[in-house]
């Protein structure tokens, strides 16, 4: 693969796109005097747009998916053969893809049995919310139906998911939300000050992060809260890996109320926190629920799953005569099969490559060079993440660590976009806050490359800040 495209001209595909494709989170105004990006092909990490232009490729998609990297022919052959058998049947009947791929996922996930397939994190996380509120009217008189979500975590766009959306930002414009959706505090230390908590580090400060749920718990009632929906490291709003000390208190403060502990992996899950398959599975607690989307299949099918513990699972069957005691819920693209083989074909990859391995050995290598891009601009205030989970917070003052501008951050973005590596940010999503730069590279990067995406990094960051 060299980048060559396989159509010279490609100015009607350029004019078509911009004349009838809505793209995602982008304002369409600048199209009428210029080129959206179209990307063309893609080989390992590397991808080429409409102008044949060469990209390191450090966010995986734009969006954390590609997890084992673009032109895996191997999945696209477990796709075709399997659509050629039966491409489609309603998920109310299985598929063989389907049972194969569910064995091989819960063998990864001690604790939790059941797969209940659909298209999307979104979609997957509002099946998980469906559930909870299902099971507090079936148990509860329909009381314990409030679910907790964290200040800056994102669980998707649907009105549901954006109702638990921590991101201001992203929420405005789109209400009134559903009822019964309430926030807890974040637990990033480096912003501690800002929740009056300045004088904790560490442990102590993961334990009070965690105590701020239980004080909310406390204040609507343990009663009324069915369920707690956390990511094991909040993605979008601003790679936030909770210290030590939290997550345990987290599980302790969920078995004290009998809330459902609900862990959304769709970034994390499938291998990218790097030595365990899961980003909750670093931490020792024991889900109800874990969604996953993205990595599932690298972005070559359209996929996700709520998978869930025998506990929950057996709440949906303890009365076959009621005619609603059953999860009454449908996902049309649930029953596609091309998703659960190609899904297949990813994790035998990661196997087989080791690709958990380098991971964990890529993402400390990375995280030591941002460690090094930190001694040299003082912009940087902070570098965090787990695996190929990244992020780099730029700051106007180390000491006050009041945020630089989106628009700065964007024009670090597109520094590097000029110096051929496609980057990522949180942008409008926290008010204020939307200064983090962010990186997710293909989980098969070597230390060369890694080496190319922080240079293109410092050399952005030189021309944007001095």
């Amino acid at each position: 693969m060299d980048g060559t495209r396989t159509q010279n001209d490609l100015s009607h595909v350029v004019e078509a796109d911009k004349a009838h494709v809505w793209h995602h989170l982008v304002q369409h105004k600048a199209f009428e005097t210029s080129d959206p990006r179209i990307i063309v092909e893609g080989k390992g990490l590397r991808v080429w747009d409409q102008n044949g232009r060469e990209f390191i490729d450090a966010v995986s998609g734009a969006v954390w998916t590609v997890n084992v990297g673009y032109g895996r022919q191997t999945i696209v052959d477990a796709m075709s053969e399997q659509l050629m058998k039966v491409n489609y049947f309603a998920a109310a009947a299985g598929s063989i893809p389907g049972a194969l791929f569910a064995e091989k996922l819960i063998a990864k996930m001690p604790g939790m049995s059941r797969v209940y397939y659909t298209s999307s994190g979104s979609e997957a996380n509002e099946k998980a919310f469906k559930m909870v509120r299902q099971i507090a009217h079936k148990r509860y008189g329909g009381k314990k139906h409030k679910i907790l979500y964290r200040n800056r975590d994102y669980h998707g766009s649907t009105i549901g998911t954006m109702s638990a959306g921590g991101q201001t930002e992203r929420n405005v414009q789109y209400g009134p939300f559903a009822p019964g959706f309430v926030e807890v505090p974040h637990c990033l230390e480096y912003r501690a000050a800002d929740q009056g908590w300045g004088d904790l580090s560490g442990e102590a400060y993961g334990r009070r992060a965690a105590d701020a749920i239980e004080e909310v718990i406390l204040r609507e009632g343990p009663d009324t809260v069915g369920a707690l929906c956390l990511e094991p490291i909040t993605a979008g709003g601003g790679v936030i890996v909770p210290p030590e000390g939290y997550w345990p208190r987290v599980q302790e403060i969920c078995r004290k109320y009998d809330i459902l502990l609900h862990i959304d992996e769709v970034v994390c899950g499938i291998g990218r926190t790097g030595t365990h398959w899961f980003g909750y599975q670093h931490y020792g607690i024991e889900p109800d629920f874990v969604t996953m989307a993205k990595g599932v299949a690298s972005g070559y099918a359209a996929i996700a799953c709520c998978v869930t513990s025998e506990k929950v699972f057996d709440l949906f069957k303890d009365n076959a005569s009621d005619p609603l005691d059953h999860f009454r819920d449908i996902s049309t693209f649930g029953g596609c099969t091309g998703g659960p083989a190609a899904a297949l074909e990813n994790m035998r990859i990661i196997e087989d490559e080791n690709l958990l391995e380098n991971c964990a050995e890529m993402g400390a290598y990375m995280l030591g060079k941002f460690e090094a891009l930190k001694e040299k601009h003082a912009v940087v205030g902070d570098v965090r993440g787990k695996g190929l989970f990244l992020g780099i917070e730029l700051v106007k003052d180390r000491n006050t660590k009041e945020p630089v501008s989106e628009a700065q951050i964007g024009a670090v973005v597109a520094g590097c976009g000029a110096e051929g590596v496609i980057i990522g940010a949180s942008n409008r999503s926290c008010p204020g806050l939307n200064n983090v730069l962010c990186f997710a590279p293909p989980l098969i990067i070597k230390p060369e490359e890694v080496d190319a995406i922080v240079a293109a990094v410092d050399v952005s960051l030189g021309k944007v800040f001095g």
